[in-house]
């Protein structure tokens, strides 16, 4: 697949993130629709040209809203993807993540990585102190990446978000620049 130059925000030894672009919509697209195994029933990530030209729209137009590809550096393909959403500035300065591994990138560890930077760059020159993510108990694998990136369990909200037809249950997961350093 064919993958956009873009210059890079943050990178590690294997990723780099970046922001998303509307040229990425062809492999984005792709992708999830490989992967739709391994995001259901968790994530619906856009699946359509439509669908993604809205999505991209919206993460790059909404200042509530940054979103971030997680691109392997040796060949660019697109490993996973990164939100942080409902950010909030003045005394709050938090966010709340959602993230998913592309099913080709899945258990190599580019998704911690990946993560890893875009926390990074959340508490760098996004000035957040705080960032959370809500994770539905019984997906053990994202529970998993938030444990590994230093998040710690604050709590358990039952009926939380409306996903795949139903209010699901969800535990909160928090992390603080503090904790980072």
């Amino acid at each position: 697949m064919p993958h956009t130059a873009a210059r890079l925000l943050a990178e590690g030894p294997r990723v780099g993130i970046r922001p998303f672009t509307q040229e990425d919509g062809p492999e984005f697209t792709a992708r999830v629709r490989e992967s739709e195994d391994l995001h259901r029933p968790w994530l619906f990530p856009p699946a359509t040209a439509e669908a993604y030209a809205g999505y991209a729209r919206r993460l790059a137009e909404d200042p509530a809203r940054a979103g971030f590809l997680v691109c392997e550096k040796d060949t660019g393909a697109l490993a996973g993807f990164v939100n942080i959403n409902n950010v909030v500035h003045g005394a709050f300065r938090s966010g709340a993540l959602g993230y998913g591994a592309f099913a080709h990138a899945a258990g190599r560890g580019l998704m911690r990585e990946g993560l890893d930077l875009v926390i990074g760059y959340a508490f760098g020159p996004m000035r957040l102190h705080r960032l959370e993510i809500n994770v539905q108990p019984l997906n053990t694998a994202s529970i998993a990446l938030a444990r590994a990136c230093g998040f710690r369990l604050e709590g358990f909200s039952p009926d939380m978000l409306f996903i795949d037809g139903a209010w699901r249950d969800h535990e909160r997961w928090a992390l603080t620049a503090e904790m980072r350093a």
